[in-house]
């Protein structure tokens, strides 16, 4: 495989890196690495996503026909690993990675022209609705039901686990329109709906790092008889199950390599300035450096299946299965890596420090313990449990790789 890139690719390279230079701001640069959770509140999410837009690079995987920059998968891998190299906020996947790829596939020229333009433009934020109270990992069997009306849909149920939904101005929901259906996957249907429609609530999950309410993140979204206009209906009634699965396959098939090497470098640099009981540095350990080797190993075998996925891409394949096996490995190499951070930074985790974004917004006068990277580490630590449980737990993944890979 020739991992050599060309003249323009690395032209290309440069003005990524020019852009990130800038653009990501001091402000974005502190905040981000104060994040409990990877990501920065609405203002500096929108901030950062509008900088992306203007630029015309917002949605890299978009057709060209639909706004989309028309680069080549190799321009989108290196835009991937510069971003992630300098630690840029993460586009936000709920609109412009996962809804829009459905509207485009399967919604009326309507719908497109409707919905798209505000997403590429960053106007509008998106959350997902699909796990339930139950209905987590075994999402057919999801209850939330949309009752023809006539003219309308009348929604009742409920959403958990939903991602930013207190910002969100809409959300996708896969909701039940056949409850007689001879198998559940059969009975749904996929409707987007304005979350400022009478009958919605939001209600915060309280997570261990016990956020405060600009760094709150998971939610409970309520409906009660919400009326939602048939023509919110992305395709067939009861076809939802195959828009969902297409979805996923967005949701699941993100580069990891990039974010894991920032990551373990990171834990590198900690180690380097942690010493352990007989005050040498902890890098210089020889069980902690090779953990960290192993680490680096693994990672280094992912990058390269992920090229060689993206050379499939290129070539004009679809993403099938492979995309559950990246998120499996991917999510659990995160995971491993969280636990070496933790392992490194030591008792300075300990002390609970619930506005980690304090200092950097003026909000208190009180010095934090221990070093400046210490406190948003546990928390995130806790935060990342979720990576091999959403988008389908990391059992799922290999039940999928089972059947339409190994044929079992």
């Amino acid at each position: 495989m020739d991992l050599s890139f060309s003249t323009e690719d690395e032209e290309f390279r440069r003005e990524v890196r020019a852009f990130i230079e800038r653009e990501y701001d001091d402000d974005l640069r502190r905040q981000m690495a104060q994040s409990k959770n990877g990501y920065l509140d609405k203002e500096g999410q929108m901030k950062w996503m509008k900088k992306l837009s203007n630029q015309g690079w917002l949605a890299p995987n978009w057709p060209k026909e639909y706004g989309g920059p028309g680069w080549t998968q190799t321009q989108k891998y290196i835009f991937d690993v510069e971003t992630s190299a300098a630690g840029t906020p993460p586009v936000l996947a709920f609109g412009v990675k996962m809804v829009a790829p459905v509207i485009m596939a399967f919604g009326s020229d309507e719908q497109k022209q409707t919905y798209l333009p505000p997403i590429l433009a960053s106007d509008v934020w998106w959350c997902q609705g699909y796990s339930e109270p139950g209905s987590g990992s075994d999402l057919a069997s999801l209850q939330m039901r949309a009752e023809d009306k006539g003219d309308h849909f009348l929604c009742n149920g409920s959403k958990i686990w939903t991602t930013l939904a207190q910002h969100a101005d809409w959300i996708f929901c896969l909701v039940r329109t056949d409850a007689d259906a001879a198998k559940p996957q059969q009975g749904i249907s996929f409707l987007l709906i304005d979350m400022k429609t009478p009958g919605i609530s939001v209600e915060p999950i309280v997570t261990l790092d016990m956020p405060v309410a600009n760094q709150q993140e998971v939610n409970q979204v309520f409906f009660d008889d919400v009326r939602v206009p048939k023509e919110n209906l992305i395709g067939e009634l009861n076809r939802g199950w195959t828009y969902a699965k297409y979805l996923l396959e967005f949701e699941r098939g993100n580069a990891y390599g990039p974010s894991l090497k920032r990551s373990i470098a990171k834990v590198k640099s900690i180690a380097e300035n942690e010493l352990v009981g007989t005050g040498e540095r902890l890098i210089d350990d020889s069980s902690f450096a090779g953990k960290i080797a192993d680490m680096e190993r693994q990672i280094t075998a992912m990058e390269f299946t992920e090229l060689r996925i993206f050379a499939a891409l290129s070539a004009g394949e679809r993403v099938g299965p492979e995309s559950s096996m990246l998120k499996a490995k991917g999510s659990e190499l995160g995971q491993g890596i969280t636990e070496l951070t933790l392992e490194a930074t030591g008792f300075y985790t300990q002390p609970l420090m619930r506005d980690t974004w304090a200092e950097i917004k003026g909000r208190t006068n009180e010095p934090r313990v221990g070093p400046t990277y210490a406190a948003p580490v546990a928390p995130y630590y806790f935060n990342y449990r979720k990576a091999s449980i959403y988008a389908g737990s990391n059992e799922v993944q290999r039940n999928i790789m089972a059947k339409l890979v190994l044929g079992l």
